[in-house]
């Protein structure tokens, strides 16, 4: 039994033992959304939201019989059916991992034990599209910063390290690079290293002297559009995109990315990227989008989650419990 095992069963123990222990509190106008598990654990920062003082947040799993809401993530949460709704709670399913690899995200049966959802989807209940991590209040202008010239001989990046790859991905690259020089720093498809990497800030200097980063998304399903795409467009990559098929709904600008879906094979899609390298003219096209205002169903988005997810959270509990 491994360590990641042994503190599964450790801590649904001590739930199971706490749950009844622990009494609700007595009914007031309060708040209390619980986020019974969070992504791979991380630390989630409550400080600075805009929530009135009756609302509180926490991961106190102590907490639980006492909580208005109760918030799952679902690609790390799978003892489900040991937990039992207090009655009046309410329930919400969060992720944003495509439903390709957590298939229990449209499994009727699994998703009726949740009344609110917090996806990427567009039909989610509060919607968190990839974009929202930059930051809604200054999106526009740091999209619209303009492209660095970029080095010689830097024609395409790719960077994947997860061996998720429900598109094809892996495959559709390793034929792409026998027809055209792609520089990978990612785990897989590895051909170049990198040096002092300091995480993003590494990545986007990278990507930024390049004229395109292969931007492949590890499943291909509507809505599903990640920081692939939108790191690409901010440091003035052209991304070379395979992944959502309703990508222009989450694309700020026409024009502004190659579509995978467009070329019949790898090789043709290799003799576009060479032609526009030669012809700069071409190649400048796919950048007069930074010079232009953004789409407007782009903005519109953008401006639906000007907010943090958790406001917005708050906002629909408090609808739904009227």
């Amino acid at each position: 039994m491994n360590r990641a095992t042994v503190k599964e069963l450790l801590t649904t123990v001590i739930f199971q033992l706490t749950k009844n222990l622990v009494q609700p509190q007595a009914k007031t106008n309060s708040i209390l959304i619980l986020f019974i598990n969070t992504p791979w654990g991380q630390h989630l920062n409550f400080e600075g939201l805009d929530l009135p003082p009756n609302v509180e947040l926490t991961t106190n799993k102590w907490r639980f019989r006492e909580a208005t809401a109760v918030v799952f993530h679902i690609p790390t949460f799978n003892w489900l059916y040991r937990v039992k709704k207090q009655a009046g709670q309410l329930w919400v399913a969060w992720s944003m991992e495509c439903d390709k690899n957590y298939p229990q995200l449209n499994d009727p049966e699994f998703m009726q034990h949740f009344d609110l959802t917090m996806t990427y989807q567009l039909n989610s209940d509060v919607q968190t599209s990839y974009f929202s991590h930059y930051g809604a209040d200054n999106l526009d202008q740091i999209l619209k910063t303009p492209p660095e010239k970029k080095n010689e001989g830097n024609l395409a990046s790719l960077f994947i390290s997860s061996r998720f790859d429900q598109s094809g991905r892996l495959e559709y690259a390793a034929e792409l690079m026998k027809h055209v020089q792609v520089h990978s720093y990612g785990k897989q498809l590895t051909n170049r290293g990198l040096k002092n990497d300091c995480g993003r800030k590494t990545k986007w200097d990278l990507m930024a002297n390049y004229k395109f980063n292969i931007a492949f998304e590890n499943s291909t399903a509507p809505d599903y559009v990640t920081e692939k795409f939108y790191d690409s467009l901010i440091v003035g990559s052209v991304p070379v995109y395979m992944g959502a098929p309703n990508i222009d709904a989450l694309s700020p600008a026409d024009h502004c990315f190659i579509n995978v879906a467009d070329y019949s094979s790898p090789k043709e899609l290799a003799e576009y990227l060479l032609v526009l390298d030669q012809d700069e003219a071409r190649y400048q096209e796919y950048m007069a989008w930074k010079k232009k205002p953004l789409r407007a169903e782009f903005l519109k988005l953008v401006d639906e989650q000007r907010d943090h997810p958790f406001v917005r959270l708050y906002r629909k509990i408090l609808k739904q419990i009227g």
